[in-house]
């Protein structure tokens, strides 16, 4: 084992703060990664503060991780020394259950390990996350980062990234189709971004007309303002496919009536109950909700890819470790553009 700083906290009242962890030594198939970027996802804020749950103390966040490879395995073959990595939200999963086996570890029906705050199957106790120096990740659940993109930009596609992603691939968004990206933050600009790469016509769907200079620099063809009865009238039945990143329950009926015939609108920001559903909104036109999480390995790494090709980055603002609570307050009020981005120098 190795001694490691880091940052977390020790209850949900607590701010984050220098500690010392400990990482395990190398198996046959791990690699050890000296962190350099750890993105900082709404989720971090969540888990530390309890408010999914009681949470296991101390909480080390950060599960959006770039870093140089120092050391690996005697059985790693995919990366050596020097080589420029990434870990998401996993860290391992069971391997052998159906979802494993079709590479959908995020569904893991044993449960896949989180990078922070699973139980640790090799210390004991549970898994500390990317607000630290170094980590020891296994060989599987490591990703390539394409050599041109800015890796200081990199680390929110390991999370806000692959979550816009995977809906919009796994329903099959193509060029041509008219797709409504609802919310615009960390995930929902995201959404912009690819859904635009791919060729659709992209529309952000916002309750903020503020916003719609923004959502067109970011990629948008329209921005259609919610709260308008008249616009959202002139766009009804019109959209293949919608994307909904808002992060608290609402009422979802008003964008279910946005959907032509057999297409689906996905949740991927509120993790609560949503409120009036009206059922006749999805049998009269055969509309489907649906909810997404993540993606797995193979998925992440073919975004990474779609990234280099297409030279596709998060926007974000860059912070040092010490400035962590500030920002972690700063996104409570949604007053970020629209990532963080630790610069992990800053811990030495």
């Amino acid at each position: 084992m190795s001694t490691v700083k880091a940052y977390g906290n020790q209850s949900a009242t607590a701010l984050l703060e220098a500690l010392n962890i400990e990482r395990r030594a190398l198996n046959a198939d791990d690699v050890n990664i000296e962190i350099l970027y750890c993105g900082v996802c709404h989720s971090d804020i969540h888990t530390a503060r309890s408010e999914w749950g009681p949470a296991k103390y101390p909480v080390v966040p950060g599960h959006e991780i770039i870093g140089r490879v120092i050391s690996t395995g005697d059985a790693v073959s995919r990366f050596n020394v020097g080589d420029i990595v990434g870990v998401g939200c996993m860290v391992d999963s069971c391997q052998h259950c159906s979802s494993c086996e079709d590479d959908l570890e995020q569904y893991c029906e044993n449960g896949f390990t989180g990078t922070y705050g699973s139980a640790d199957k090799h210390l004991g106790g549970h898994t500390f996350g990317g607000y630290a120096e170094q980590i020891v990740v296994r060989e599987k659940f490591v990703l390539n980062i394409p050599g041109n993109l800015e890796i200081a930009k990199v680390a929110p596609l390991l999370c806000a990234g692959i979550t816009t992603w995977s809906p919009l691939k796994h329903w099959n968004v193509k060029a041509g189709d008219k797709v409504g990206i609802i919310g615009l933050g960390g995930l929902g600009h995201m959404g912009i971004k690819f859904a635009h790469a791919m060729g659709a016509t992209v529309v952000m769907i916002t309750t903020s007309a503020a916003k719609g200079n923004d959502a067109r620099l970011l990629g948008a063809d329209e921005v259609l303002i919610s709260t308008d009865e008249s616009q959202m009238d002139q766009h009804k039945n019109s959209f293949d496919f919608l994307l909904n990143t808002i992060p608290v329950g609402h009422d979802v009926d008003p964008y279910l009536n946005l959907l032509k015939r057999d297409k689906t609108m996905v949740m991927v920001g509120a993790i609560e109950p949503l409120t009036n559903i009206n059922s006749g909104v999805l049998v009269r036109k055969r509309r489907n909700i649906a909810g997404s999480l993540i993606g797995g390995i193979k998925e992440t790494q073919e975004m990474l890819d779609f990234c280099g090709e297409h030279n596709v980055l998060p926007e974000v603002e860059m912070i040092n470790m010490q400035e962590i609570n500030e920002a972690w307050n700063r996104v409570v009020k949604a007053d970020i553009k629209y990532r963080f981005v630790i610069d992990m120098a800053s811990l030495k």
